[in-house]
């Protein structure tokens, strides 16, 4: 179900150059939104976060959760995770992101925010387990948010604000040339969800 599609122009690229990025605003009534966030923050296996930055584990206050149709293994932040079987949400969710975006997607990488004061820093998804220049399908659950793109050679930057049920795709070669980040912000107290779609090839 599309709501405000006669204001929002999914067709529109968000950047200038260098990649596409397709905005498809909110896919879901706020109680749809509601009931599936709710859903998302008990029935996921979240853990916090791993990185090894110079030889040191860090773990984050942001939790993070990978599912798919197989035991993908994904390596990020040099540490591996091994995908856990779609729920009937994921799933459903799934279906929807497909549905509009036009792409098919066998993974998705959760990440929970648990306030504003927890982001994520300057990164591009360009992992070699990902299908090269496949599409990437961004859905936001909870709190609205700042998103923000940056090109690596010139600088130049785009930010958005991400709703409450809403859908973000992004492909072609917009992780060879651009940064995205989730800013921290104090000005935020309530959790978002975010649900990454994307293709791991074997």
């Amino acid at each position: 179900m599309k709501l405000f599609a006669d204001i929002i122009n999914t067709s529109k690229n968000w950047l200038p150059n260098d990649g596409t990025v397709n905005y498809y605003g909110k896919l879901l009534s706020d109680n749809e939104a509601d009931v599936y966030l709710a859903k998302l923050l008990d029935n996921i296996e979240w853990k916090n976060d791993e990185a090894v930055i110079f030889g040191k584990k860090i773990m984050t206050k942001r939790k993070v959760a990978w599912y798919g149709e197989k035991p993908f293994e994904y390596t990020y932040s040099n540490t591996t995770k091994h995908a856990l079987p779609w729920t009937d949400e994921l799933l459903e969710l799934k279906m929807l992101a497909e549905k509009e975006s036009g792409e098919t997607y066998n993974s998705c990488l959760l990440n929970l925010y648990h306030d504003g004061n927890e982001g994520m820093a300057w990164h591009s998804d360009g992992e070699t387990d990902l299908k090269k220049n496949g599409a990437i399908a961004s859905l936001s659950f909870g709190a609205e948010r700042k998103f923000a793109f940056k090109h690596k050679q010139s600088g130049e930057k785009v930010e958005m604000v991400l709703e409450h049920g809403s859908l973000l795709v992004m492909k072609g070669t917009t992780q060879t040339h651009w940064l995205h980040r989730l800013p921290p912000t104090k000005k935020i107290s309530k959790p978002r969800v975010n649900l990454t779609f994307r293709t791991i090839t074997e």
